[in-house]
């Protein structure tokens, strides 16, 4: 490709859109009861807030990471004034142009999880709302980090920067990609675990508002090994996978498994032996009963299983000599407690499988969390509240455009911003769009779901 040097740009159409995609995906979720729960939980001294509160909600979508972005609505096609007092003409229901940057500063009262994505599109949550099937909720923080002294909750957290946490709890299923049930923003320098029973309890809530009948896996690092995560996963009959610390309780219990209790698994570079029908791998794996938290009082004991993965080192640590010693000084040893009844390998596996909570993270920290961008820690909080809604929005899009597994940026790039004109003609807005756009049968999926009628119940 070589650039032309007789391209002569002029900005003089007044009906361009850069991001087309936002029709459609924000008819889906007012289909799906957003404006309804914006209006009951929206409580800001400002004209008009859920329009507003849509209209952040759209930019993010469209990839804004700070205030200033919000400005991509405000131009050409969207119909929105030089002032900021129109409103979108293909939009209006949604979106306005106002001045969102106000808004955004002065919001107070974060909209809160949204389950009703999940009944206008149902196949986002698949294989989770049957009572046979398996369902994820995964918890986990992350510090973003702030710059200034002016932010106010910023302080040194665990990893030593200087930010907010965010703590997340995100909802899967074997076969559906996830969507973030319940979020929060918290000080800097809190711990990992704090509330995090109060956080899988309201996520619970959330996910069965949302549909969610089988059984429930809460999943977690050791940050949330405690008493508190795992007793509200119990009092709401749900099973629990919680990375053990290595306590002197958790390394004596690894010392009692027997070397011919452990069962080598289907590791990375593992070989099949078919002569002996068995996997050659340096990782095995292995249990033993196990009662946790036994420093509190009796009742509060829990019988579960400890599922115990080892890896041989590559080259030994020196021991001191015992036979405990011996035994970590040869193997890595990555231990968890559970109480579901999958078998052991399943078990191990499914546990590893709670990283997908890593890749949202990333998701939002590439997309509206790459900035906290008010000085205000409820304004702060407002923003990661929408950014969590407009995640839900883009995850519903891209089941509802046949492309469930693409990620937020793939999303974008694919559906939501896609250059179009808009023209009327006998009082409606036609929306012309790029001929041969390789993803046009998605946008007009995604766009058949959002117009059509809500899908049939099943029970």
């Amino acid at each position: 490709m070589k650039a032309s040097h007789a391209v002569r740009p002029v900005f003089d159409d007044p009906n361009l859109v850069s991001a087309a995609g936002l029709v459609p995906a924000l008819r889906l979720a007012e289909s799906a009861g957003l404006h309804d729960l914006l209006t009951g939980r929206l409580r800001v001294a400002s004209p008009n807030p859920v329009a507003k509160s849509v209209s952040v909600i759209g930019g993010m979508l469209a990839g804004a990471d700070c205030i200033d972005d919000l400005d991509l609505l405000r131009h050409g096609g969207w119909g929105g004034s030089s002032s900021g007092s129109g409103h979108p003409r293909h939009l209006a229901r949604s979106c306005a142009p106002s001045p969102t940057v106000t808004f955004s500063r002065s919001t107070r009262s974060p909209p809160g999880s949204w389950p009703g994505s999940a009944s206008r599109v149902p196949g986002l949550l698949a294989g989770a709302t049957t009572l046979d099937g398996l369902a994820f909720l995964d918890v986990d923080d992350t510090i973003r980090e702030v710059h200034g002294y002016a932010k106010q909750g910023a302080a040194y957290g665990y990893s030593r920067v200087r930010g907010l946490n965010a703590q997340l709890a995100v909802l899967s299923s074997p076969t559906a990609a996830p969507v973030i049930a319940r979020a929060r923003l918290r000080r800097g320098n809190v711990a990992s675990a704090a509330g995090a029973g109060r956080l899988l309890a309201q996520a619970i809530s959330t996910a069965r508002k949302a549909g969610v009948r089988a059984r429930i896996l809460a999943r977690a690092d050791s940050a949330y090994y405690g008493h508190a995560f795992v007793a509200t996963a119990l009092r709401h009959g749900a099973w629990f996978s919680v990375t053990a610390r290595m306590t002197a309780t958790v390394k004596a219990a690894i010392t009692s498994i027997g070397e011919d209790a452990w069962e080598p698994i289907a590791y990375p570079h593992a070989v099949f032996e078919e002569a002996e029908q068995r996997w050659i791998s340096d990782a095995e794996v292995a249990e033993v009963p196990f009662v946790a938290f036994t420093g509190r009082r009796k009742a509060e004991h829990v019988t579960c299983r400890l599922v115990v993965r080892r890896v041989k080192r590559l080259q030994a640590l020196a021991s001191d000599g015992t036979e405990q010693g011996e035994l970590f000084a040869t193997f890595r040893h990555h231990a968890f407690i559970t109480n579901s009844t999958l078998g052991l390998v399943k078990a191990d596996q499914t546990h590893r499988d709670h990283a997908i909570v890593e890749q949202v993270i990333a998701e939002l920290k590439d997309g509206p969390l790459a900035h906290l961008p008010s000085g205000k820690y409820a304004a702060n909080a407002a923003w990661l509240a929408h950014a969590v809604i407009a995640f839900n929005i883009a995850r519903a899009a891209a089941v509802a455009a046949g492309q469930a597994k693409a990620r937020w940026a793939t999303l974008r790039s694919r559906i939501i911003n896609v250059p179009a004109r808009i023209a009327s003609t006998s009082r409606r807005l036609v929306l012309h769009l790029p001929e041969h756009w390789p993803w046009a049968p998605a946008w007009l999926s995604l766009w058949s779901v959002a117009t059509g009628p809500p899908a049939a119940a099943t029970t």
